[in-house]
């Protein structure tokens, strides 16, 4: 379905771990909240915690279970106005920016639809009934889709939280790691002929694909992303009062909303501080800064005289590199010094996000997963300390609109090779 060679499908004992580890990852998730955290909806980009429960189970449902499992029943069959995203094709759907005030069905019956939905698909798993490889394939889909919603659970959660005067904690603060400037250089890499895209060893989304050549000049990219001591040298020396270094409708953006900092800074005693997802905590100066926009990424390149790598120059410095860095799994849930191509902070590109050569989406709803999207956003590329590492492939193209900031974005800086 979403993916580019089916040699590479898991087998459907693998993909049953695979779900079930997912979903109880997403029960982790949720396990420290109140009922009342559960309910938070602090804007229109942002979503409660109990709705995706809800809808990355109604992904399962609806895509899985309603087509290929017959004597299916749904526990509540208006359930797929409540939970349906933006599937234009899947039906009529609840407002988006009024997902907070859904009281009902609470969170116990919400859970209870979980457990329903997961018993029936581990059974039409179990049964080897129907068309296996489409449901194992839509099944690995679902699980990616559930782990894009845990990212969003959690930073969507922290956009919430923010707004609370107590400043409550996520996760129990912990002291910040003692570190070491580390300076600013950068790595050289050859132009040429390359070819880029998904090359099938294994999942990937449609927009990650056709595989294509592209010509890339030779090219330099920072060792490591941009950190928040880089960051307030930038604040000191008024970047974000020098209109020429901004984008005309960046800088539009940034005096409408009064940006003055990346979101949830604020001075305290002569010194930066900022909320995390384990409360109020001193800005750390070696770790990467996060939580600010393309326009204050690309402003602080131009700040900084260099610029904003491209997505294919991402992708081939990173192809031949492990995976491994601060993701989800390891809970700090904040961005730590030191940090690796991978993780910490998604990293603004320069490269719109547009469907690759010979680009087609799939038919019917899932179709509109990704490619309805190609327009007036950015891509980022790397993951974050929220990000699950099993989504992570060199690949992997996540997008933003160029004014948001609530999500785990920072930057890493490129030039050209000669300069």
């Amino acid at each position: 379905m979403n993916q580019v060679f089916k040699e590479a499908q898991p087998s459907p004992n693998e993909i049953l771990e695979l779900f079930q580890d997912v979903r109880e990852q997403t029960d982790r998730l949720v396990a420290p909240l109140t009922p009342e955290d559960m309910m938070l909806q602090s804007m229109e980009d942002a979503s409660p915690a109990k709705w995706h429960l809800a809808h990355t189970t109604w992904f399962f449902e609806e895509f899985i279970l309603k087509p290929h499992a017959p004597s299916y029943t749904s526990p509540d069959e208006r359930f797929a106005f409540l939970f349906n995203s933006y599937y234009v094709q899947a039906g009529p759907r609840h407002a988006r920016d009024k997902r907070g005030l859904v009281s009902r069905p609470g969170v116990d019956a919400v859970r209870a639809y979980r457990d329903h939905v997961e018993g029936s698909l581990a059974d039409l798993i179990d049964s080897g009934a129907g068309d296996a490889e489409t449901i194992v394939s839509l099944t690995e889909l679902g699980c990616h889709h559930e782990m894009q919603h845990q990212e969003l659970l959690v930073t969507d959660l922290l956009h919430g939280l923010s707004h609370n005067p107590l400043m409550p904690a996520y996760r129990e603060p912990e002291p910040l790691a003692i570190s070491e400037e580390v300076p600013l250089t950068f790595t050289k890499h050859d132009g040429g002929l390359f070819e880029i895209g998904h090359y099938g060893d294994g999942f990937a989304y449609d927009c990650e694909g056709p595989r294509h050549k592209t010509y890339v000049a030779p090219f330099q990219l920072a060792d490591r992303p941009v950190s928040n001591r880089d960051w307030i040298a930038f604040i000191e020396d008024g970047g974000y009062s020098k209109q020429p270094l901004w984008l005309m409708e960046g800088w539009a953006v940034s005096q409408a909303e009064g940006w003055d900092a990346p979101l949830y800074w604020w001075q305290q005693d002569g010194a930066w501080w900022s909320y995390t997802l384990r409360g109020p905590q001193p800005v750390n100066l070696d770790a990467p800064v996060v939580h600010v926009s393309y326009y204050e990424a690309d402003a602080f390149a131009r700040w900084a005289g260099v610029r904003l790598a491209s997505e294919v120059e991402w992708e081939l410095a990173a192809r031949d590199t492990v995976i491994e860095g601060n993701f989800m799994e390891s809970a700090a849930f904040r961005p730590l010094p030191a940090g690796s191509l991978w993780g910490d902070v998604w990293e603004w590109t320069q490269s719109p996000f547009t469907p690759y050569p010979g680009f087609r989406p799939p038919e019917g709803a899932l179709g509109e997963y990704n490619g309805k999207f190609m327009v007036n956003q950015m891509v980022l590329r790397g993951g974050s300390c929220a990000t699950p590492k099993l989504q992570m492939r060199p690949t992997y193209r996540t997008f933003f609109y160029p004014h948001q900031r609530w999500q785990m974005l920072g930057l890493r800086l490129a030039k050209d090779a000669d300069q």
